[in-house]
């Protein structure tokens, strides 16, 4: 039973950090350490985010389908760049490449050394000053449909950053989307969106690696996080969505900034260790 606990908890926390710019790995790595738990690891992690991947395609079906149909629409006519739809679909295939190739350069540092409280505090921290600028100086005009290539690209590198536990893959690809002049409910839409491919990748390849560990030892808990994490990203994704279209990020850079400056306190007094 607290087994079970725990893995609620975890899917609780992943499912609502996922898609807020809040940092979903820093939750996962905090949380757990204040109730004494230790430190899940990466591929658990990306394996529970397969539920956030099935909230992400539910929730965004419609406009899933609209980019399908644009893109094969687009073939039949050789050209792919003029239809809004075929443009996206293709930004969001080539954008996932650049967090894919980081991935697999660093990705022993990632599930190793990056996964210290004091890389999550800075990124944590650095990350909300870096979102405060881009509110103040994006234009937030554009919508879906007027996403250039090069607004795509720069949103797509901009995700690689994401692989620093801490940063918060909607944060990073949210600014990115807010300095190229997108609305800020049509920045997070777009990296949702383009989370689905670079989610949907690293659950799976994780899943496979280590099928053994997480497939033998932790099925039913790995479940049960995976299901609740899907059921909560859903409702995490309606909230920020309709948030953003009226208000700022305001609330979760003050809330990045508070949590970055918590952990340094917490590891100062020795209450929370940087690599548990």
């Amino acid at each position: 039973m607290e087994e079970i606990f725990r893995a609620i908890v975890l899917g609780i926390i992943q499912g609502t950090t996922e898609f807020i710019p809040v940092s979903s790995t820093a939750h996962l790595r905090i949380i757990p350490a204040l109730l004494g738990w230790k430190d899940i690891g990466a591929a658990y992690s990306a394996v529970m985010q397969i539920g956030t991947l099935v909230a992400t395609l539910i929730y965004f079906r419609n406009d899933i389908i609209n980019l399908i149909n644009g893109f094969l629409g687009a073939f039949k006519k050789k050209d792919f760049l003029t239809n809004s739809e075929s443009r996206n679909f293709i930004l969001i295939i080539l954008g996932t490449i650049p967090i894919g190739v980081c991935g697999l350069l660093f990705k022993r540092f990632i599930e190793g050394d990056a996964r210290g409280l004091y890389v999550i505090s800075a990124a944590l921290i650095l990350l909300a000053v870096i979102l405060f600028i881009a509110e103040k100086v994006g234009s937030r005009k554009k919508d879906l449909s007027e996403i250039t290539v090069k607004d795509g690209l720069i949103i797509g590198f901009a995700q690689a950053l994401a692989l620093i536990p801490g940063s918060s893959r909607s944060g990073v690809t949210i600014t990115a989307g807010l300095f190229r002049g997108l609305k800020r409910d049509v920045a997070a839409r777009f990296s949702f969106l383009l989370s689905i491919p670079a989610i949907g990748l690293s659950g799976l390849y994780e899943l496979y690696k280590e099928r053994d560990l997480l497939l033998n030892e932790n099925l039913l808990s790995l479940t049960v996080a995976t299901v609740v994490s899907g059921i909560v990203g859903y409702l995490s994704i309606a909230f920020l969505i309709s948030y953003l279209k009226t208000k700022s990020n305001m609330v979760f850079i003050i809330y990045r900034i508070a949590l970055g400056i918590l952990i340094l306190i917490l590891l100062s007094q020795g209450i929370l260790s940087n690599l548990e």
